[in-house]
């Protein structure tokens, strides 16, 4: 019944379907419609022509055949969330332009799903650094019971969905087309991969084409639904830049990898950092930290490896770093190269004998192998 109207549009959850249909995600005189009116109100308004936002909200209305995107629905196996549902993330609608509805496909509890879950996002042309990195925070953030949340697309997003896959944990892709295909479309095992195990979702209906619009768009769901974003690799114009800035609207964490600084792709996370105050992570630890509630999931602050060195005196540690290797010297040429008091040097020496780092034949000195094996400087 193309054109017509359906009795569905009487129903709030499939006027939002018909929306999502009829209208292009952060729409704003519709997103607002919505939130004052509700869906069905919002379609309605559209279906006689009163509603705000000009010619482009009429535009699909000829072709719209919602009985026919119901059946889509079924037939791909997905269900359809809005807001109210027990399974809708209450997160997206801190979102200036929430999605209408969200379309669903996997058996698992999405709110649930996403209530522990970080954004793991990057250039799709990433380096190997890039990827070897995406994936082990993917792992890590996995096996540590968090959820990894990216947008599946090739290069930094399907390392860290990979990651999270081998750890045999949960992750979400968000996509910017209709859940009826697979986008990219070499992606598809990855994609099945996903909804078998967690979740795949997007904003848009079945048969929906993957529009540049609708990338930038996604990414918006892509920082709501996660508590914290972190942008591995990325170009100064990568679009994962502008999820780390929606996630930056919500007040949510955002954390950067950096790389070298003679790599374009890692620029855009080096900018992040110098500009915004994006938080360097280097380590699933940090991400988990950057990620967790306050006072909870804290890492442990790195140290450095102990050198026998560490427990020196001032006076002590010249004393080593003056004593040579292959040769012996005498305390007096010791204390020379030091600069030590020679009162203070015996006892100086006795110390550096019983830790193993100097060893004395004959009244002479020198290091042994195990105190030339310290490094001088930390």
């Amino acid at each position: 019944m193309t054109g017509g109207v359906s009795p569905l549009e009487r129903d709030e959850r499939w006027a939002r379907v018909a929306l999502s249909y009829l209208v292009e995600p952060k729409h704003g005189p519709t997103v607002r419609a919505v939130a004052e009116q509700g869906g069905v109100a919002a379609l309605a308004a559209i279906r006689e022509r009163r509603a705000e936002g000009g010619g482009e909200v009429y535009v699909r209305v000829p072709a719209l055949d919602l009985p026919g995107l119901a059946a889509a629905v079924a037939a791909a196996g997905l269900r359809v969330l809005v807001p109210g549902d027990p399974e809708w993330p209450t997160a997206l609608d801190r979102l200036s332009s929430p999605p209408y509805c969200l379309y669903v496909r996997g058996s698992v509890d999405v709110g649930a799903l996403t209530e522990r879950s970080v954004a793991v996002v990057g250039s799709r042309t990433a380096t190997a650094y890039g990827l070897r990195v995406a994936a082990e925070l993917g792992e890590g953030l996995a096996g540590r019971g968090w959820t990894v949340v990216s947008g599946a697309a090739f290069g930094i997003d399907a390392a860290a969905h990979r990651g999270a896959l081998a750890a045999e944990g949960d992750t979400v892709a968000v996509l910017a087309c209709g859940l009826d295909r697979a986008y990219p479309r070499a992606h598809e095992r990855l994609i099945g991969a996903v909804a078998a195990t967690a979740a795949v979702v997007g904003e848009v209906p079945p048969g929906a084409e993957p529009l540049r619009g609708r990338f930038l768009a996604r990414n918006r769901v892509i920082a709501g639904l996660a508590r914290a974003t972190v942008v591995v690799e990325a170009g100064l114009r990568s679009g994962s830049l502008s999820t780390a800035r929606e996630a930056r609207d919500l007040l949510r964490p955002v954390g950067a990898v950096p790389g070298p600084v003679t790599s374009p792709t890692s620029a855009g996370c080096h900018e992040l950092v110098r500009e915004t105050g994006a938080v360097l992570v280097t380590d699933v630890a940090d991400v988990v930290e950057l990620a967790g509630r306050i006072g909870e999931d804290l890492g442990a602050p790195r140290r450095a490896e102990p050198r026998p060195t560490d427990s020196l005196d001032p006076t002590e540690y010249a004393v080593w770093a003056a004593a040579p290797l292959r040769r012996w010297f005498l305390p007096e040429r010791l204390a020379a190269l030091s600069g030590t008091d020679p009162v203070r040097l015996p006892a100086a020496l006795a110390v550096l004998e019983v830790l193993g780092l100097l060893e004395q034949a004959d009244g002479r000195w020198r290091k042994t192998a195990a105190g030339a094996a310290v490094p001088r400087t930390g």
